[in-house]
């Protein structure tokens, strides 16, 4: 088994939100923190390219996009990986280091490739960090509360995007685009490694208790290969394809983040060429992630009574039917409505998936099959900044989003399709059914 037992005895330990109150508050608090160093940059980067350094083509505009999400969708493989291996604490404070020379980076960067370096450490802070405070309440709740704790853990994340990027364009409107608006960024970095090295614990035993619990309530445990001794290319091949229910949710986290990279990389363009200000643009950015965080508290916890599968379908269908209304209107509250669909859309999805994850998938290797949805989720980003800027430069902003919007609509149609309800696995559990199938396949 890859668990630890830093922390003592199985038995001096308790599954369960209100069990572990005071841990679970400061990763939510830490966080805030992570989604705070992101948020910084959602509306100021694009304008900064074409303003401090004269970048006009949008695909290229776009490469700090790219280089972020293809280096924190490996980031939140490796992170779940070594988590499994090594202790979540040690890769939550690793990942801090590497991002705390980000703020400074952009602020003094001569050239655009200063800012794209910046955000290949972003990317790695972001994969790591906010992977393993993901993991860690995963850890300490156990299966019944998973889709509560999952929406409290983005809702925090988000919210503290919006509020950042609120800051941020207020910043920029009030003195420049450099460097007041990334002076709190290091303030964020510094709290955020701080908490983490001196308040977090390692949470590993408590998902080795977890399964300690699943393999007691078997009546004939098997004496074959168990789901800790899956290989590492065997949880990456089940969770990517093999088992039909992962491969749903892995693609609708893709496409959801493709939509996130989307109003990051070229809504401020959009919102700027129209001749908005930039006091403006930054309202109409974090108001996507703010509905987007405030509705996560609703629905993580709305998943845990009504289920997984059909709020995930009609939050990518909410999301394709903001991004088209987006792309149809021209004015300043029509796309403050559309923003709101949008962030509402994504509420509904972004909480469920990882409670989806969290419910089919073995406790042993469920750091690693996090990092894996995560790895296809966060390459949204990457997927997405290459084709809206290569859409935008050759049909326009507008075609892109709407593009975009038709393919958000699809995923919802692949999830309809091929996902499986998941909660009923998690109440298998509290009531000490049955257990989770080391098989590829979905569970009966």
């Amino acid at each position: 088994m890859p668990f630890s037992n830093t922390q003592g005895s199985a038995q001096s330990l308790q599954l369960g939100l209100r069990a572990n109150w005071r841990q679970f508050s400061l990763l939510v608090l830490i966080n805030a923190f992570v989604g705070s160093m992101v948020g910084l940059e959602r509306t100021i980067l694009p304008l900064l390219a074409e303003h401090d350094f004269g970048v006009a083509s949008k695909t290229a505009i776009l490469s700090f996009l790219v280089s972020f999400g293809l280096v924190k969708a490996f980031a939140n493989l490796f992170a779940g990986h070594l988590g499994d291996r090594v202790g979540r604490k040690r890769i939550l404070v690793l990942g801090w280091l590497i991002g705390l020379p980000v703020p400074l980076l952009i602020i003094v960067a001569p050239s655009w490739g200063w800012v794209v370096l910046a955000n290949v450490l972003l990317g790695i802070n972001q994969g790591w960090c906010w992977s393993t405070t993901v993991i860690m309440k995963i850890d300490l709740v156990g299966a019944t509360r998973r889709g509560l704790a999952m929406g409290i853990n983005e809702a925090a994340g988000y919210l503290a995007v919006s509020a950042a990027a609120l800051l941020s364009g207020y910043l920029a409107s009030t003195y420049a685009l450099r460097p007041q608006p990334f002076v709190p960024g290091m303030v964020f970095a510094g709290l955020g490694l701080l908490l983490s090295w001196l308040g977090v614990r390692e949470s590993r035993d408590y998902a080795a208790l977890e399964a300690l619990q699943m393999q007691s309530s078997l009546q004939n445990p098997p004496q074959d290969a168990t789901p800790s001794q899956l290989s590492f290319r065997e949880i990456v091949v089940q969770t990517s394809w093999t088992n039909r229910t992962l491969f749903a949710v892995c693609q609708a986290g893709l496409v959801n983040n493709l939509n996130d990279g989307l109003s990051w990389g070229v809504f401020p363009l959009y919102f700027a060429a129209a001749g908005l200000s930039t006091k403006q643009i930054g309202f109409l950015v974090a108001a996507y992630p703010a509905m987007w965080g405030v509705g996560q508290l609703a629905t993580g916890a709305l998943s845990d009574r009504l289920g997984r599968k059909w709020l995930i379908v009609a939050g990518m269908l909410l999301q394709a039917g903001g991004l088209g209304f987006i792309a149809l209107v021209h004015t300043f509250w029509p796309w403050f409505v559309g923003a709101v669909v949008l962030g509402v859309g994504t509420a509904l999805v972004y909480p469920t998936l990882l409670a989806a994850v969290g419910d089919v998938v073995h406790p042993s290797y469920r750091a690693t099959a996090v990092g894996v949805y995560r790895l296809w989720r966060d390459s949204g980003y990457a997927v997405g900044g290459i084709l809206a800027g290569v859409l935008a430069d050759v049909f326009g902003i507008t075609f892109a989003i709407g593009a975009v919007g038709v393919l958000t609509f699809l995923s919802g149609l692949v999830a309809a399709i091929f996902l499986q309800e998941t909660l009923v696995v998690g109440m298998r559990l509290k009531h000490n059914c049955t257990v989770r199938t080391t098989s590829p396949r979905f569970p009966p």
